[in-house]
């Protein structure tokens, strides 16, 4: 996510404001014509980011943020049971859809359908925060500043290129979208229109939302028909997926459940 900027020509823009530094509104307007100076359109630039305001909440969600303490048992223990069943369900109605994706990027709907439940609980709880407002909040702090500014430009990337509208695009507070919970730059490198309607739909189309994930997981490394258990050698794809130990062993943990249930 930490993408470095490329150097902007001289008198192309005033220099990216600096993180906290004056008002979010200096700092915005800031931005937009760096945005502009970046190639991406007026009318993006300014259907996504006219009228955005700072979110405190956003920047107390993330100065608070706890380091993961469960262990494996007591987190896998809580999410897992519940959602068995209904992974289980979305693995029948989803069937052939999976069969199609795992024939595209090698990816087994067993781990697609586990990462989907624990991410939004398929699909049910994708996130109530404007994502535009959450990310520039994020960029104008000055905690993690150069990857959320580069986070919200890739946001209006999105926006330019058709695939949702600004006021589609709400997630969680720290900006990911979608029913698997993509950052703008996964999404941007690895959404595919999968039910090829011409729009890729991450918040509402489970097609497009699965072969997602399984591209997003091939462009990590991937390897088709080999395990994804700890020991196998996809077990560090899923830790690409989420840096924590202890959720890319629940991911495994639930793919395997999935693939012995009846």
């Amino acid at each position: 996510m930490c993408a470095a900027f490329a150097a902007m020509p001289l008198g192309t823009a005033r220099a990216a404001a600096a993180c906290g530094s004056g008002s979010f509104d200096a700092w915005l307007t800031d931005f937009k014509a760096e945005a502009t100076a970046k190639g991406i359109s007026a009318a993006a630039v300014s259907t996504g980011l006219n009228g955005v305001t700072l979110d405190q909440s956003v920047i107390t969600r993330d100065h608070s943020q706890k380091v993961f303490s469960q262990t494996f048992e007591e987190f896998s223990g809580r999410m897992i049971p519940p959602r068995l069943t209904r992974g289980s369900n979305m693995m029948k109605q989803y069937g052939s859809v999976l069969s199609r994706i795992e024939e595209t990027y090698g990816v087994p709907g067993e781990v697609l359908v586990a990462i989907w439940g624990l991410e939004t609980d398929f699909g049910v709880n994708i996130g109530k925060f404007p994502t535009i407002r959450a990310l520039a909040t994020l960029a104008y702090d000055c905690r993690r500043a150069d990857e959320f500014r580069a986070e919200l430009m890739d946001a209006l990337r999105i926006v330019e290129r058709g695939d949702l509208a600004p006021a589609e695009m709400r997630g969680a507070w720290a900006g990911e979208i979608g029913q698997t919970q993509f950052m703008p730059s996964s999404w941007l490198k690895f959404a595919v229109d999968f039910d090829g309607n011409g729009r890729r739909d991450l918040m509402r189309s489970a097609p497009d939302v699965l072969a997602s994930t399984a591209n997003y997981l091939k462009g990590h490394g991937w390897q088709r028909g080999k395990d994804w258990e700890p020991s196998g050698p996809n077990f560090t794809v899923l830790q690409q997926w989420n840096k924590s130990d202890v959720y890319a062993r629940t991911i495994a943990a639930f793919a395997t459940q999935l693939s012995h249930a009846p």
